[in-house]
């Protein structure tokens, strides 16, 4: 019998927007109905919340974390906020701005946190990609948080694990997601 410490981590906030929120799937296909049953399937209580808005931005989120996160056991978030920040050209310090004051929102409640990063295209420039991919990875190092890099890694611009707007996963893309998250999770309480 494998012994896996897990100190605490019984509640989890998905803390973001469409991408985590299961825009367009049926329920049993949500990020957190599927997280939920993969820590199930190795014998791991952990419930997982689906705190995520869709169209939600980091304004957004700010404007209800602290009433989101005030709900009583919540022992970690995944913060995965600014995909629409980045999708209406919002400017990267602003995002940076709302995101850092989830956290501080989140570390005052006691509560772990896990960035899950986002990239953006080239759509406004060189300049505002290279500052918004920066956001995370400094926040990271900043609050010593731990890091998905990017939170479609291996999901976005493969059509076969995609919605047919190309944007949001389908079920087998929240799959991926899905096995993403569970492992950082899984680090984060070993």
């Amino acid at each position: 019998l494998v012994h896996i410490n897990v100190f605490a981590i019984e509640k989890v906030v998905l803390f973001g927007d469409s991408l985590m929120a299961g825009y367009g799937l049926p329920k049993e296909h949500h990020l957190s109905v599927v997280l939920e049953s993969d820590f199930k399937k190795d014998g791991l209580n952990i419930k997982i919340i689906n705190g995520s808005v869709s169209g939600s931005t980091s304004s957004g989120g700010l404007n209800i974390a602290d009433w989101s996160l005030s709900e009583p056991g919540i022992d970690l978030i995944i913060l995965g906020l600014g995909a629409n920040d980045m999708l209406r050209g919002i400017k990267p310090a602003e995002t940076e701005k709302n995101l850092e004051e989830i956290i501080k929102i989140a570390n005052n409640k006691n509560i772990k946190i896990i960035i899950a990063g986002m990239v953006a295209p080239t759509t406004y420039g060189i300049k505002y990609k290279k500052e918004f991919d920066a956001i995370y990875p400094k926040l990271s190092k900043k609050y010593n948080l731990p890091l998905i890099p990017f939170l479609l890694e291996g999901v976005a611009l493969d059509s076969s694990l995609n919605q047919q707007d190309g944007i949001h996963p389908n079920k087998e893309g929240t799959t991926v997601i899905s096995k993403t998250l569970k492992k950082i999770i899984l680090n984060y309480i070993n």
